[in-house]
Order: structure tokens, then C-alpha cells, then sequence
């Protein structure tokens, strides 16, 4: 195990970490690195191993890692998976002890993360949002963007286990900030995704070397994390996973709920949650967001 780069002193909670995905399993991985007492729990077993190898300990049951556990991150999918692992048949709630706090890192509605943090309340346990942004490349470096939303006492006290899996660490507001801000963040790139799709086929369609063009371009103000990380698989045609679009689409419904209920106008979100629906429903839910390309290409009498 590589030794912690937080002050050892900050390293004393035990750690619990749900939903070994691409994103969590490389967040609890460095948690584990960085010298916390880690115990995780998958809802489908058999994807701890190398967690297990770096010092932590899986156990059977949401339950049994809430009890171990004074802090418990999560990182799932969607409101209905944090919902039952939160308050399922041995969920976490029916082992969590007063004091302690959750950790969420799923990207949700605000008004869910508050009812949730509510619920938890009621037993004397606290809640903080803090949905990530960097795809899987900065949870496996620890560089992740996170948007916190809690109480100041709370961001305060998790701030050691959040500055082992991010760099950049945003405290936004009270609970339900973070996710406001996340939506915000999904909101944005839809557009940046888009804007490099159009310009990276622009320079197919010239004939141009297309990432040489890229590369003029990275650090003048059509530069973007999108633009380094991503025209190459746009140029190439080829979208390994990084973040499934099936999950940015399920981020985008989010953004365009929460859009609706203050009155702002969304028009390039919109084509964007419409051109992956078109591309799920064609069997890329799977691909990375990306592949956003393939239609962008198709439209412009390229391979999609």
C-alpha cells in the first residue's frame, strides 16, 4: 500500500464506501492508499478485490458496513439505488450510529438529497452531497472536481476523506447545493461535448489532420477538459467507457427538471438529452458521453 499523503493525523474515522462502479471503485481504492481504516460493500459481489488487496475490509451486508463505519461515502447510480441502500432490509440506516455521516457522491435531484439527509436526521445521523466531476480518469488520480453541500461542522470534519479521492474541494451551500451545482456542471458539458464533436468533424470534412488541430487549439480559449480528454475518441471514432452516456442522459433529465422549476430555458441541453436518447435507444448507452460524436458525424456524412 502507498503510504498517505494527508496528515496522519486527519486519518482516524473509519471510512465505509458503497458501489464499487468505475467511478467508486477507483474513489475507495484511494481512500485506502491514503491510510484509512476502510471497510466496502457492493451490491454485487466480487468487485472489492483490489480495494481488499490495498488494507480494506468487504463485508456481506449494507448494515454491517454502516456499523463499522463513521463516515459512509456512497457513489451509485440514481435516487432509487441511494433510496434502498439507505433504507432497504439491512440497509445502512438500520446500522448507522448517532454521529455519524454520509457521504454521498451520487449525482441526484437536490430536492432528493434533502429528503434524504432529513430521513437520516431523524436518528441523529448527518447527511453531505458531494457529487464528482472528472470522469473515471480523476478518480483513479485523486483529481477529482467535488461540489459539497452540508452543514460547515460536516464539510469540516469529511474534508480529510474527500481531499483523498479530489483536488479540488467546492463547499456550495447547504445540503443540496452540491447536487444543484453537479446539475449545473452536467448542464455545460452537453454543450462542451457537443462543441468539440462539431469542430472535430469540421476538420475531418476539411480533410485537415484533425489532431493536429486538436492540439493547436488545446490552451487558447477553445481549450477544455472535453477537448484534451476526448476529441482523440471522436477523431478515432471509438468510445471506450469513461462516463456512460446513459448516465450523463439520466444527469441531463436532472438538469432540465430543475431548469423547469425555476423557468430557465435550456435549448442546447435539450438537443443534447435528445440526441442520446437516439443513441441509447441504438444500443450506445453503454459508450462513453463522447460518443456524442456519432451523431454529429452521421448528420455530417461521416462513419457514426
Amino acid at each position: 500500500m502507498t503510504t498517505s499523503h494527508l496528515d496522519p493525523q486527519a486519518v482516524h474515522e473509519r471510512v465505509g464506501f458503497v458501489g464499487m462502479g468505475t467511478m467508486g471503485a477507483a474513489m475507495a481504492l484511494n481512500l485506502a492508499k491514503a491510510g484509512f481504516a476502510l471497510t466496502v460493500w457492493n451490491r454485487t459481489p466480487g468487485r472489492a478485490s483490489q480495494i481488499v488487496a490495498a488494507g480494506a475490509v468487504e463485508v456481506a451486508t449494507a448494515q454491517e458496513l454502516a456499523a463499522a463505519s463513521d463516515v459512509v461515502v456512497m457513489c451509485l447510480t440514481d435516487s432509487p439505488q441511494v433510496e434502498a441502500v439507505l433504507f432497504g432490509e439491512t440497509g445502512l440506516a438500520s446500522g448507522l450510529a448517532p454521529g455519524s455521516i454520509v457521504v454521498d457522491c451520487t449525482t441526484l435531484s437536490p430536492l432528493k438529497a434533502r429528503e434524504f439527509a432529513t430521513r437520516l436526521h431523524t436518528q441523529g445521523v448527518s447527511a453531505v452531497d458531494a457529487p464528482v466531476s472528472g470522469g473515471s480518469e480523476g478518480a483513479r488520480h485523486a483529481t477529482l472536481t467535488i461540489m459539497v453541500g452540508g452543514s460547515n461542522q460536516d464539510v469540516a470534519r469529511i474534508d480529510p476523506v474527500l481531499r483523498a479521492m479530489g483536488k479540488s474541494i467546492n463547499h456550495l451551500g447547504p445540503v443540496g447545493a452540491g447536487q444543484w451545482a453537479k446539475a449545473i456542471n452536467q448542464v455545460i458539458l452537453s454543450g462542451v461535448y457537443l462543441g468539440v464533436a462539431e469542430g472535430v468533424t469540421l476538420a475531418l470534412k476539411a480533410d485537415l489532420d484533425a489532431q493536429k488541430v486538436v492540439d493547436a487549439l488545446v490552451g487558447g480559449a477553445a481549450d477544455s477538459w472535453v477537448l484534451k480528454n476526448r476529441a482523440g475518441r471522436m477523431i478515432e471514432n471509438e468510445y471506450p467507457l469513461g462516463f456512460k452516456i446513459a448516465l450523463h442522459r439520466k444527469d441531463l433529465a436532472i438538469g432540465l427538471e430543475l431548469a423547469r422549476s425555476v423557468g430557465a430555458q435550456l435549448p442546447v441541453t435539450t438537443l443534447a438529452a435528445g440526441y442520446e436518447d437516439a443513441l441509447i435507444e441504438e444500443g450506445h448507452g453503454d459508450d462513453d458521453n463522447s460518443a456524442l460524436a456519432r451523431t454529429i458525424r452521421r448528420l455530417s456524412g461521416l462513419e457514426g
